[in-house]
């Protein structure tokens, strides 16, 4: 029925019919006035996930307040059109026909979340509207290609193919278990470190998973402590994480804790106590905006922090928040590109034309057939109360596990499967290059057979289904 309207639209413009393409071209122009560009998103402001979406939106709101105040974009303000879906696919798909069909908006911008952001997909490629700027690195945005949807961050398959190769190939470290959400986030990061396994010669030694939604872990961690791992890739959000790790250390597991970008770090780092037995490390696609490093890598966060602090005076600062920022940025750029007389078609030809556009340190790249931004992956490690930058992955277990070290009963292995960086004398630097080199082909290609089986996924999570 969504689809239907939204189509109705579409061929009310005579776009799905071959009719007047003046009258299509009206359509593309739709939450564009003389004054403002009209804008639309759906991200949780309240639930399990609501620091997410409130930092990805004051991230992208302190620069879009800040162009505002300057005058705008060839004079138009932006306005943004925020409604909170709770992290919940249907009401991000009702409030997504809602901004189409209502709402009077020109693109999509800043959904947050795999398994909100993918319920709507059939509606932007039927109304061929621009989806940009989201805080997830589902691969099924990426693959197939749509013209319509543009990623800036790198892709859970990057982040956890990274992940998994140090922890393996650095730390020497190969009993790795996987806890996930039970839905298309989780299965996301599940598939990219079981691909990424397989590639070396292994195979996850426990899968555990919990149900979106809830802080429910005991089933998913006991099917992992009988196992024993050396590490957990987790592929959750802050608090069902956060209780997977207080649970697992007072039981006595001893391992490494990787997170992906998508948990939350300072919300996970406030949730966890100090005195942990294992280190906690986090994948992100921005570095810390508060990272001594960070101005040389990315320029535009010192910038992020001096307008959240302007625009947003008690947030504090995180890499969540710079992300949305970014996004914002790449949206104006293109806004700007596109000119005056601006359409959806001429802004999607404006982003593509953003071969090289700078971020101080870092460049977003985009072309016709490439709608992913940026590569680069960095690490970090929880350090009192808070993540901080590595330069060589192997000091995750400086003062980390204890009581039986697994790079301990490996007989130094971290030294002896040293990564090719390693091997020719450089250190694993806290900028990582991409895990595929530009020009290469993509590693965002689904192996069926590493997809876990409906059958295997639901005995994983103790249900018929996902929520």
């Amino acid at each position: 029925m969504i689809l239907s309207l939204v189509c109705c639209l579409v061929l009310a413009a005579g776009g799905c019919t071959g009719g007047d393409t003046r009258d299509y071209d009206e359509y593309a122009r739709q939450g564009v006035t003389a004054s403002e560009i009209r804008l639309g998103s759906s991200l949780p402001l309240t639930g399990h996930a609501s620091y997410l979406g409130e930092q990805t939106l004051r991230g992208a709101l302190s620069y879009i307040k800040y162009v505002n105040e300057s005058g705008g974009v060839h004079g138009r303000k932006i306005v943004l059109d925020a409604r909170d879906d709770g992290y919940d696919p249907p009401r991000c798909l009702a409030n997504t026909q809602q901004l189409m069909i209502h709402g009077n908006v020109f693109a999509l911008f800043g959904y947050v979340g795999t398994p909100t952001t993918m319920r709507i997909l059939p509606l932007v490629e039927e109304a061929r509207i621009p989806l940009l700027g989201m805080f997830t690195g589902a691969n099924g945005l990426r693959i197939p290609f749509n013209r319509y949807v543009i990623n800036v961050r790198a892709s859970y398959y990057q982040e956890t193919g990274a992940a998994v190769r140090h922890l393996v190939q650095d730390l020497g470290l190969k009993r790795i278990a996987v806890f996930y959400q039970y839905d298309a986030y989780g299965f996301d990061g599940l598939t990219g470190a079981e691909l990424v396994l397989r590639e070396l010669g292994l195979a996850p030694v426990a899968r555990g998973s919990y149900i979106r939604g809830t802080n429910d872990v005991t089933d998913g961690l006991k099917r992992i402590l009988e196992e024993r791992p050396e590490a957990v890739v987790m592929v959750g959000t802050y608090e069902p994480c956060a209780e997977f790790i207080r649970r697992a250390d007072a039981a006595g597991l001893k391992a490494v804790y990787y997170n992906l970008s998508f948990v939350g770090g300072e919300e996970l780092a406030r949730r966890l106590p100090h005195d942990l037995k294992s280190p906690v490390v986090l994948s992100l696609v921005v570095p810390p905006p508060t990272a001594p490093e960070a101005p040389r890598i990315m320029q535009v966060a010192s910038d992020y922090v001096t307008h959240l602090k302007r625009f947003f005076p008690d947030e504090t600062p995180n890499a969540v928040g710079l992300e949305g920022y970014i996004n914002a940025l790449v949206l104006v750029e293109g806004l700007r590109r596109a000119g005056p007389d601006i359409t959806r078609e001429t802004f999607i030809d404006a982003i593509d034309s953003l071969s090289s556009f700078s971020l101080g340190g870092t460049n977003v790249s985009f072309s016709p057939r490439n709608h992913q931004g940026m590569e680069s992956v960095f690490f970090s490690v929880l350090r009192g109360g808070r993540f901080e930058l590595v330069n060589d992955f192997r000091t995750v277990l400086a003062g980390g596990l204890k009581d039986g070290d697994p790079a301990n009963r490996n007989e130094g292995a971290a030294n002896k499967n040293e990564s090719s960086a390693n091997k020719n004398g450089k250190p694993v630097n806290a900028l990582l290059p991409p895990v595929v080199p530009p020009g290469t082909t993509s590693p965002d290609i689904v192996i069926p057979d590493a997809v876990p089986s409906e059958a295997a996924r639901s005995k994983e999570a103790g249900q018929g289904g996902a929520q």
